[in-house]
């Protein structure tokens, strides 16, 4: 479980997010956190492209800036009329830069709420839903130690991506015919 940050203006934590920026955009990810990097800190950083959002959640869906949060928490948001949390659960695929090559099949909390602090120590807050949610939720896991796997209900889900590439072409080709 990664250590929360007393400082987040100390210059070892701004040398740090610089860092992890740069290997976020060597791999083209939409997320990073510091226990990736080998760094036991509560430090994330994740965007949400536009693109993505609109492939994953439709039109109405909305991207997120380039965000790095310090000491994140997440609360669950949950719909006023279901009772159980469960309900309020969707599966998507996943990746992971600590996994490469592989995906899978992952229930995450559609809506959450999440805060924290950014570089320069003010608070941040926002409400995310569908993709922006994931991301979130994925990339705060890894602060507690917790791998997407770890949160699969059906490790046969979990496939190579380049299976997925091939079994997507062949798709897109049979749907063209």
């Amino acid at each position: 479980v990664a250590e929360p940050i007393a400082d987040p203006q100390a210059p070892e934590i701004g040398q740090l997010i610089a860092d992890m920026i740069d290997t976020l955009a060597d791999a083209a990810g939409a997320g990073l956190a510091a226990p990736q990097v080998h760094v036991p800190l509560r430090l994330v950083m994740f965007h949400v492209p536009a693109a993505r959002v609109r492939e994953e959640d439709g039109e109405a869906a909305e991207s997120c800036p380039f965000t790095v949060l310090i000491n994140p928490e997440i609360e669950i948001l949950n719909n006023d009329t279901v009772e159980d949390l469960a309900d309020d659960m969707v599966d998507g695929l996943e990746a992971c830069l600590s996994l490469p090559g592989l995906a899978g099949i992952v229930p995450r909390y559609n809506q959450i709420h999440y805060r924290g602090l950014t570089p320069l120590g003010e608070t941040i807050e926002r409400r995310a839903h569908g993709f922006h949610a994931r991301v979130v939720q994925h990339e705060c896991d890894h602060l507690d130690g917790v791998l997407y796997p770890m949160r699969m209900r059906d490790l046969s889900t979990l496939s190579f991506t380049s299976e997925l590439s091939r079994a997507e072409s062949e798709e897109q080709k049979d749907s063209e015919q």
